[in-house]
């Protein structure tokens, strides 16, 4: 299938990792990124967002994720408040293979087979909106697995873990990618942004 036909809606993967790959460290351990305060590295992940129309994200990662964002949107004062608005107000979609219905507000539940949930919502009609992903580490390795992923914004920050969640580790074939463009910021973070070479 080719995914870059013109009304088709992309999968854009957004995902902090470490120069050894890792998203996460081995008990889901965030606190090596450092991108806090490096504003061209917000701006720059706000515009990868105003395309999107659809946040898919995995059933691990969900709680975390929208409680962190509400908790946010609960403090005007906060630097990252329109962001944190965006995260909120933007639909969701949770996969899950153990709940029937949506725990949190403005989220949908997938449960059917993770290629035909994708395939439905990038062939919607009458929305043309990207969607992005951003985790965790199992979810976005399923959807790299499946050759799911359009688009690849990979910040990779200054530092090795050693031992961490990766995201490439199930791939059962070499993975073709081509170069768009790459970012250096204040922090340190590099963005390397890819497009997924099909046939």
């Amino acid at each position: 299938m080719n995914n870059n036909k013109k009304g088709l809606r992309k999968l854009k993967l957004h995902v902090h990792m470490s120069l050894d790959g890792c998203i996460a460290g081995p008990n889901n351990e965030q606190d090596w990124m450092v991108w806090d305060g490096d504003e061209k590295l917000k701006e720059c992940e706000s515009k990868i967002h105003e395309s999107v129309n659809t946040i898919l994200l995995g059933r691990k990662m969900t709680n975390e994720f929208i409680s962190y964002w509400s908790d946010v949107m609960n403090k005007p004062e906060d630097p990252d408040y329109t962001f944190a608005k965006k995260m909120i107000e933007t639909p969701k979609v949770v996969f899950t293979k153990t709940l029937n219905k949506s725990e949190w507000v403005n989220t949908k539940i997938a449960t059917g087979e993770l290629k035909d949930e994708i395939s439905n919502l990038k062939n919607q009609e009458g929305n043309d909106g990207d969607i992005i992903v951003y985790g965790g580490a199992s979810f976005d390795s399923s959807l790299i697995k499946e050759n799911l992923i359009d688009e690849f914004y990979l910040f990779v920050n200054p530092v090795a873990l050693g031992n961490g969640k990766t995201i490439f580790r199930d791939l059962n074939e070499i993975r073709k990618l081509i170069f768009v463009e790459s970012i250096t910021f204040d922090s340190g973070i590099v963005l390397l942004h890819y497009k997924v070479k099909r046939d």
